[in-house]
């Protein structure tokens, strides 16, 4: 196993400088610049993103990323890093962000999956400076050390762990379609209508679903003879899934305060989003709804609420003073178009198998993740022998 420091075997640049490029530059269309909010796992994340003219993009040359590239966070989430592939090259970086380019010693994403190692990321948050908000810079990240096999042993190792992304991947951009479809649906036929049809009825959101909201789980901890629930907050439920650092709660609480796969929940206060939770079983803190009904689908309810979103964030940040919310009055507001029964069972035979599947894609994902998580520091340590994989 070779070892080296990261600068030794990579070139790490810092994005450009606030002087060198300011917002009231991005344009419309352009070359999108990657910042930390788009850094996910593997990948960028394409919502939001801002874009550079040519002009800029010339007169920036340095920054322009190339396939192998690794884009840092060089603040706040510093552990943080995306791939950059095929379809990501020629973008270009921000200034809060780091490039590593390794040189043809280290394969680029065998270097990736290292930074994916937990004991490198708990390096890469200790040696930042800074109490309330972290950063790193090029000499800091230059300061890691590497260790890494030989390039064929690389290259098994990144074959069996890119095996595994690439399914997640998958899997995202089909769900990503499954849900583009169920949006396009819900907009023609109860958003588009000019006439409410014969049969339907005027209700709001509180007429189709309960909202219940969560426990104050430090009330809650497990007793010494439980084996502690996740507990799912805003933080969970913005990245999809609890870690290690999710708190534990009592698996002794009320059934109903219980998140299980296939859960809508919605985030009422700070951060307000909605999603169907697809972690793992895990306990229901305050602050988040968990919206179920009796009467109707989970589809019928979660496009309801997610059609009303814009607007309760709007309405929450018009409240805010340090953390913004709705009270429950606003989701007795938010109007719904009921169908009559045969409509809702006809439009229900189209959604029921589109979010069937999109849970079913995401438990998937999810359960592959764990699997490469697992796999990640035994391949990258040795302890997983790879000399008989052929790739």
């Amino acid at each position: 196993m070779n070892r080296h420091f990261l600068r030794d075997i990579a070139d790490i640049q810092t994005g450009p400088f606030g002087s060198q490029l300011h917002k009231e530059d991005y344009v419309d269309i352009g070359t999108p610049i990657v910042t930390v909010e788009h850094l996910g796992n593997r990948v960028f994340t394409e919502q939001n993103l801002p874009k550079v003219s040519d002009e800029d993009k010339a007169r920036l040359s340095k920054y322009v990323l190339k396939e192998g590239d690794i884009v840092f966070s060089r603040v706040g989430s510093v552990d943080r890093c995306s791939y950059v592939d095929a379809a990501h090259d020629g973008w270009m970086f921000s200034g809060r962000c780091l490039r590593v380019r390794p040189n043809t010693e280290v394969d680029p994403l065998y270097l990736y999956y290292f930074f994916c190692l937990e004991d490198t990321k708990q390096f890469v948050r200790n040696i930042a400076v800074g109490a309330t908000m972290p950063s790193i810079n090029t000499k800091l990240l230059g300061e890691v050390e590497v260790a890494y096999p030989s390039q064929t042993e690389q290259q098994k190792i990144v074959a069996l762990l890119s095996a595994l992304d690439d399914k997640i991947e998958i899997n995202q951009k089909i769900n990503d379609n499954l849900y583009a479809q169920a949006k396009a649906i819900f907009a023609q036929r109860f958003i588009g209508i000019e006439t409410i049809p014969d049969g339907w009825k005027k209700g709001n959101l509180l007429d189709i679903a309960n909202y219940l909201n969560g426990l104050a789980m430090q009330k809650f901890r497990p007793r010494d003879d439980e084996v502690g629930l996740p507990v799912l907050k805003i933080k969970e439920l913005r990245q999809g899934s609890c870690d290690v650092s999710s708190e534990l709660c009592s698996p002794s609480i009320k059934p109903e305060y219980i998140v299980h796969d296939g859960d809508v929940i919605f985030s009422w206060s700070g951060s307000l989003l909605v999603d169907i939770w697809c972690g793992g079983t895990c306990g229901l803190n305050q602050h988040l709804f968990k919206v179920t009904s009796e009467t109707y689908d989970q589809w019928f309810y979660y496009l309801w609420t997610a059609h009303h979103l814009e607007r309760f964030i709007a309405i929450a940040a018009d409240k805010a003073t340090t953390m913004g919310h709705i009270k429950r009055g606003e989701l007795e507001k938010a109007e719904v178009l009921i169908p009559s029964e045969k409509d809702y069972k006809e439009i229900s035979s189209l959604m029921n198998p589109l979010f069937n599947l999109i849970i079913a894609n995401r438990i998937e994902a999810r359960k592959l993740t764990e699997l490469r998580d697992e796999l990640l520091p035994k391949l990258m340590s040795g302890e997983i022998d790879v000399s008989e994989v052929s790739v």
